[in-house]
């Protein structure tokens, strides 16, 4: 058991595992980290200072040295994110930054200049860890462990709405196929690949809701004994 109650949600893109980390922590009052954030944050940096994808030095100094915060807005309760005070909550989740991300994740210099940082989020009251490695790697003694899924068809359908709702004009066989791409390249990556923890509780939520999902989860934590 880790020192901090700490409770982990991996899965791949689009399975909910975001939304529903963040909605537990909000109602646990606990910290929340969202590690795909950092990910994401390192590709928007890289991005924006025009360093290429497979340069490893100086995206492994990017990440050493990325200037991040993590602020909750009052009036929504809603995660802010902040890259060198800029609010960068929407760049980073564009498509662009999204495939960016997938390929630095696969950069093992680039995972252990943020693995320091991502444990340092295990703070008291405690933490609800989200990611894809987060129960295999990063806390491997954590308290509780969930593995979030859902098929790539659902997952594609899911994000075509999050576009529209942006007005931004999306194909949704196009967004299948980098879906279905990246869960392959993560899944097959060397370093820290896309794969539940031995213990973890895999909830399949194709077929849920946001809240059916977050009852589930508070069924599990019940009988652990975290709530």
């Amino acid at each position: 058991m880790s020192e901090v109650p700490v409770i982990t949600i991996d899965g791949p893109s689009g399975s909910g595992k975001g939304t529903v980390s963040s909605l537990l922590a909000q109602q646990l009052g606990w910290h929340l980290l969202d590690s795909g954030a950092l990910y994401r944050l390192t590709a928007l940096a890289a991005l924006k200072a025009q360093i290429a994808l497979d340069d490893i030095a100086a995206l492994s100094k990017l990440a050493k040295n990325l200037d991040v915060s993590f602020r909750t807005c009052n009036e929504s309760s809603q995660m802010q994110i902040f890259l060198a005070e800029e609010d960068v909550s929407l760049q980073i989740r564009t498509e662009e930054v999204s495939l960016s991300a997938s390929k630095v994740a696969a950069i093992s210099e680039v995972r252990d200049n943020l693995f320091t940082r991502q444990q340092g989020f295990a703070q008291s009251p405690g933490l609800v860890a989200d990611g894809r490695d987060m129960g295999t790697v990063v806390f491997p003694d954590a308290d509780i462990k969930f593995f979030i899924t859902a098929s790539a068809e659902e997952r594609a359908q899911r994000r075509l709405k999050q576009l529209q709702a942006q007005g931004i004009d999306a194909n949704i066989q196009r967004i299948f196929e980098d879906i279905v791409a990246r869960d392959r390249r993560d899944s097959e990556r060397a370093i820290a690949p896309l794969l539940p923890a031995t213990d973890a509780i895999i909830i399949d939520t194709t077929p849920l809701t946001v809240d059916e999902v977050l009852v589930e989860i508070k069924a599990h934590l019940k009988g652990k004994g975290l709530l």
